[in-house]
């Protein structure tokens, strides 16, 4: 497995591959792998030819409350399970590689960036579009993976590759949840003991929305009541927000007649943590 920590360096490997006719899989992360990367790492390897995974804990999409230097860092186990993963590539640069001083460009999309996450914390989703369009440009792959757990995230995303007419896919892979569904998240190593326990209520809520809307419900503000009953019950827990969103545009809906997403972030703590699930009125 090559570790790549320049841009020179990264570019040359992807260029290696697809001189050799060779699809190239991108998975965007800033490290602290856990199974829910390593599912898009393997759907990377079935639908790509050469996988590259990038680990860069990204500065401009942590908030001024946001501790950027506290984000769990731990390279050489990333790298081990990388490799037992078979990834071709592993790009991992300093900060100063894709911030050079003196940078004033960024990417934003306008609207979507300021919802859902984009509305709680400000900025974020203009440092998120600014580093993935930069890794995008650097590596030029065929197609990248996400996972749905970031659910605004990949909205925006998709919408910055639509507008700027970025050539490649945008793969969505399911959330990966432990045994008990709380969602897979480098975050949850922030929950003490107590914490980790309190934060099964984000799966909780959306469960019970769903269940709602599995029994005829359809009127979203009746879902959110259901979902913020079961949320209240822990006065310990600080609700961000519980919306039921168009999952393209983001925009709030009044009444389920299509495909949409139940979207929850709370405050566990000090720690905020996301889930979503989704409501399709045309499944079968």
């Amino acid at each position: 497995m090559r570790v790549c920590s320049t841009i020179p360096e990264a570019r040359a490997g992807c260029r290696e591959a697809r001189t050799r006719r060779q699809s190239v899989g991108l998975v965007p992360t800033m490290g602290a792998l856990h199974e829910g990367h390593l599912s898009l790492v393997r759907a990377a390897r079935t639908q790509c030819d050469a996988v590259v995974v990038s680990i860069f804990v990204n500065p401009t999409q942590f908030g001024p409350s946001e501790d950027w230097s506290k984000y769990p860092r731990h390279f050489e186990r990333d790298c081990r399970l990388l490799e037992a993963e078979s990834v071709d590539m592993v790009f991992a640069p300093p900060v100063e590689q894709m911030y050079p001083a003196g940078g004033v460009t960024w990417v934003q999309v306008e609207g979507l960036s300021e919802r859902l996450d984009g509305r709680s914390r400000p900025g974020h989703f203009r440092g998120v579009t600014t580093v993935v369009a930069k890794l995008f440009h650097i590596l030029e792959p065929d197609a990248a993976f996400f996972g749905q757990k970031d659910a605004a995230q990949l909205a925006v995303i998709r919408r910055m590759v639509k507008d700027l007419n970025f050539p490649l896919e945008i793969v969505a892979c399911p959330i990966v949840r432990e045994p008990d569904g709380l969602a897979m998240s480098s975050r949850n190593a922030y929950l003490n003991r107590e914490e980790r326990v309190r934060a099964l209520v984000l799966y909780d809520s959306l469960q019970q929305a769903q269940q709602k809307f599995q029994s005829g419900e359809r009127t979203a503000a009746t879902l959110i009541a259901a979902a913020k009953k079961v949320l209240c019950r822990d006065p310990e827990i600080r609700l961000d927000y519980f919306e039921i969103v168009d999952p393209d545009t983001l925009d709030p809906i009044g009444h389920i007649s299509r495909k949409a997403l139940a979207a929850v972030a709370v405050y566990v703590g000090s720690t905020r943590l996301i889930d979503n699930v989704f409501m399709d009125a045309d499944a079968k």
